[in-house]
């Protein structure tokens, strides 16, 4: 707990004593108190108890631990592509995807009250800004129009406390508005991020996975990994069949593993179940076109697709 900013300190021993009551119904998330994380958390399980973890890592141990009953984990950003590292820990933490959460992102800029001599915050005296990198990333055309230096901070409420902490007006933080309350900041400015219509996808974890009926009234997603074998066309051939099977694949990515460079592995997410007869074929033509498929999570879309 001591990674966290000591202004955020009291916040989080709160909430993970609540979360201590019952273990099971406590859903981890990274981040500070106030992290896009934590908003996602209590959207996406509002009965849940957020538990607050410093690390992506941290937050998929307790799962695993049997510190929480789940995790919310953000995977991708609509305007700043996917989140870094998860493709990798996804698989690691042997943990399956149950569910999927969407959440409108907007950021602002605060910073610490100037000093009492009658000036105000304007954007011109912002020197600098602490955020994670997915926030600087999806601000960053705000931040260059203002000659503003963006600063790494592994989350954006952490990097609310962490600039409160500071007490220098001319370095800002980019954050939740919620932060600002939270830590006793001033807002500059209100939704700096350079999109509207800026949206995270979250996934939710947990260590068993879901079974899902194959029922056309409630649309599923199937996420899953595969390696496939190093011969010419093999990526064609397992696309072929999903094509073939008219199996909607809505995400397809790619990287590498070792570093060697010479085996990639691909995630990817479909429309449908396993025990469909077409989803079924589909990944049976993708497994022997491939050296590794593992299936991450079947869980109901949060948003429809297509």
């Amino acid at each position: 707990m001591m990674d966290f900013p000591e202004l955020a300190l009291p916040i989080v021993a709160q909430l993970r004593d609540a979360a201590k009551i019952d273990p099971t119904n406590a859903i981890a998330f990274q981040g500070s108190p106030g992290a896009n994380s934590h908003r996602a958390a209590l959207g996406a399980r509002p009965n849940m108890a957020p538990l607050p973890c410093y690390g992506f890592v941290n937050a998929l141990d307790a799962v695993k631990s049997g510190e929480a009953g789940q995790a919310i984990i953000p995977i991708e950003n609509s305007h700043n592509g996917r989140v870094a590292d998860i493709h990798f820990l996804l698989p690691e933490s042997g943990l399956s995807i149950v569910g999927e959460y969407f959440l409108p992102i907007h950021h602002a800029l605060m910073a610490p009250a100037p000093p009492q001599d009658g000036s105000v915050h304007g954007l011109d005296s912002i020197k600098a800004a602490f955020s994670h990198p997915q926030a600087l990333g999806q601000s960053r055309h705000f931040l260059r129009k203002h000659d503003i230096v963006p600063l790494n901070f592994i989350d954006t409420a952490g990097a609310a406390a962490h600039v409160a902490e500071l007490g220098d007006p001319t370095i800002a933080a980019i954050s939740p508005s919620i932060s600002a309350e939270l830590y006793g900041l001033e807002i500059v400015k209100d939704h700096v991020e350079d999109a509207v219509d800026n949206m995270t996808r979250f996934v939710i974890l947990a260590n068993k996975p879901t079974f899902l009926s194959v029922d056309p009234n409630k649309p599923a997603m199937t996420t899953f990994i595969f390696e496939v074998k190093n011969i010419p066309a093999a990526l064609y051939k397992v696309l072929g069949g999903f094509a073939t099977n008219g199996v909607n694949m809505t995400k397809l990515e790619s990287y590498q593993v070792g570093a060697s460079f010479s085996a990639t592995r691909f995630y990817a997410d479909i429309i449908g179940v396993p025990g469909d007869p077409a989803v079924d074929r589909a990944l049976e033509e993708c497994a022997f076109h491939s050296k590794e498929l593992r299936i991450l999570g079947t869980y109901e879309q949060a948003r429809k697709r297509g």
